[in-house]
């Protein structure tokens, strides 16, 4: 087991969904023997959301938000009643933590702490977001199972493009949670909203580990699965879950599963801690 470094210059959190509770277990029961104070942070899809309650110190208020509202849930869609939320009420319930969560005082906090970078994706202008975004996350799905890595190189030949978004300044702007939301956006479970006139689909799909911008100095990537084909690159630690998470991507019905989670994410930093 590679061992952690005590204080890196950089912290990534993968996408993930759900899964990206795993992060928050695992740097929650990382502080209580280590402080962390990245330089930079970046964040995609649902790593987005945990790398902003972790900066503003509000990954427990996260995982108790998010399972009050699964304990209100006993399907993740119905297709014969659907209701104000269409078919799934993934997104409503998404954006309304969020929302929750990230309030004045915890936007405040990420707008004074360090670089915080999120990347989002916007889909070919073809007049159409939601099949173009549909038809984006099905390749994006095969790319992911027959490469097996967390860094994709399909984006491009589909039309799809991606950039990092200055966090920081979108706290400043009062613009922090429309951000996070932007940066998970699965067609066709989510609807592609607009930021700054264009739409856009999950970030994910183009890296599930972009690195920050400037790249410098130590990196750890906090991934949210195992990947067979890592990346060998110096200065950079790829940590992931010693075990498939409980949680499911987008499963919104069960909050044990993000209580094991989370436990799962604690039990593996004190793996890492054990190690040195």
């Amino acid at each position: 087991m590679t061992r952690l470094p005590q204080n890196p210059d950089q912290i990534v959190f993968s996408g993930g969904g759900l899964r990206c509770f795993w992060q928050g277990g695992f740097l929650t029961r990382l502080g209580q023997d280590r402080t962390w104070r990245p330089k930079r942070v970046t964040g995609v899809s649902g790593g987005a959301l945990a790398g902003a309650a972790w900066l503003a110190g509000k990954g427990q208020a996260l995982l108790d938000e998010m399972c009050s509202r699964f304990e209100k849930r006993d399907t993740n869609m119905d297709l014969f009643d659907a209701d104000e939320d269409g078919i799934t009420p993934h997104q409503r319930i998404y954006c309304d933590v969020v929302a929750t969560v990230m309030d004045e005082a915890a936007t405040a906090r990420v707008a004074d702490g360090p670089q915080f970078q999120i990347l989002i994706a916007h889909p070919p202008d073809t007049g159409a977001p939601t099949l173009t975004g549909t038809a984006l996350a099905a390749a994006y799905e095969a790319e992911l199972n027959v490469m097996n890595a967390p860094h994709f190189g399909w984006a491009e030949k589909m039309g799809l493009t991606a950039h990092l978004v200055d966090a920081n300044q979108a706290a400043r702007e009062g613009q922090l949670v429309d951000l996070i939301n932007a940066a998970a956006v699965i067609p066709p479970v989510f609807e592609p909203p607009l930021w700054n006139g264009r739409r856009v689909v999950d970030g994910g799909m183009a890296d599930q580990a972009p690195m920050p911008d400037p790249d410098e100095g130590q990196t750890v990537i906090l991934l949210t699965r195992e990947y067979k084909r890592i990346p060998d690159t110096p200065g950079r630690i790829y940590v992931s879950p010693g075990k498939e998470t409980p949680a499911d991507k987008i499963d919104f019905t069960d909050p044990q599963k993000l209580r094991d989670t989370w436990d799962l994410g604690a039990r593996d930093a004190e793996r890492y801690l054990r190690n040195g």
